[in-house]
């Protein structure tokens, strides 16, 4: 939709491609460790490389928008995508590893199913990212931008059974803390690639 607006040595949309790819990366990582239910220093290192490679991806991003003159859309708008996509990962290697310290071990079956929700929303927002390059993507755009929001309001239903169910049948609190700040934090995940929809839409009524 923007290509027509870059000038020839701009490489933004390839970074926001290769970022996002990095929360999908991560997201496949959340969603397996939570299968297995046992986190592995394998699988923290692996998830941590993860956020690392995309902290580097974030970085470039700002560093192009320093020395950037005509940029394809708003600086704002470049430097709050970069964010969001940034913090998607960073919340991922979060939630791990404080399942690590917590020492929380064996399958649960509420976290295997934000995990899959949390997969579904981040494609989505791959998808977001991959058809902000042409408009003749629009409509599907638009249908992934939609899905993301359908899917945190799935998150949020999800949060609010899981945590009454929490407090219902479990006896000790320290587990309860545990786990309700595990399912809030995996619940955000899906707040963030809400918020990425949201810059998403205010660059497509910016250009349009």
């Amino acid at each position: 939709m923007f290509f027509r607006f870059l000038p020839q040595n701009t490489n933004f949309f390839e970074l926001f491609e290769k970022q996002v790819n990095f929360a999908v990366d991560a997201a496949d990582c959340f969603k397996e460790i939570c299968s297995k239910g046992n986190i592995d220093d394998a699988a923290l290192n692996k998830i941590a490389a993860i956020e690392h490679q995309g902290d580097d991806v974030a970085h470039t991003i700002i560093e192009q928008l320093n020395k950037t003159f005509i940029t394809p859309f708003d600086r704002e708008d470049i430097h709050r995508l970069a964010k969001e996509l940034d913090d998607v990962i960073d919340m991922l290697n979060t939630i791990v590893s404080r399942l690590k310290i917590y020492k929380i071990t064996g399958v649960n079956k509420h976290l295997v199913e934000f995990a899959s929700v949390i997969r579904e929303s981040v494609g989505a927002v791959a998808c977001t990212i991959k058809y902000m390059r042409d408009k003749k993507h629009s409509k599907e755009l638009s249908q992934a931008c939609v899905e993301i929001n359908r899917l945190e309001n799935v998150g949020d239903a999800m949060r609010d059974k899981v945590l009454a169910e929490l407090f219902e049948k479990e006896k000790d609190p320290i587990v309860v803390i545990k786990w309700k700040e595990i399912y809030q934090d995996s619940e955000t995940v899906l707040d963030i690639c809400e918020d990425v929809a949201h810059v998403v839409d205010s660059i497509l009524v910016k250009q349009a």
